[in-house]
């Protein structure tokens, strides 16, 4: 479970989820997701990469993944330590 990050000043940062419809590991990311969503520590954008050729060129099978602006979380599964640390790091 995520631990809440220190509070700052300002909005939630928007985390963006790049994934697929049809995708298991991006439906579990994105329930895993929800709580921290939930409390307000981030805003959540999802993307579905089979939307924008480029983004399906760029990442092909390799989602889902967590970005916070050009900077990758995690991929595959969530990495909530490296979560709190990205987040963290922004506070």
């Amino acid at each position: 479970m995520l631990a809440a990050p220190r509070t700052g000043i300002g909005s939630p940062p928007e985390l963006t989820l790049y994934g697929r419809s049809y995708c298991h590991l991006c439906e579990d990311m994105q329930v895993a997701l929800l709580p921290g969503q939930s409390a307000g520590w981030y805003r959540l954008a999802v993307v579905d990469v089979d939307s924008d050729p480029e983004l399906e060129a760029r990442l092909g099978e390799r989602v889902p993944v967590l970005m916070l602006g050009n900077v990758e979380i995690c991929h595959y599964h969530l990495d909530a330590e490296r979560l709190r640390e990205v987040l963290g790091a922004i506070r």
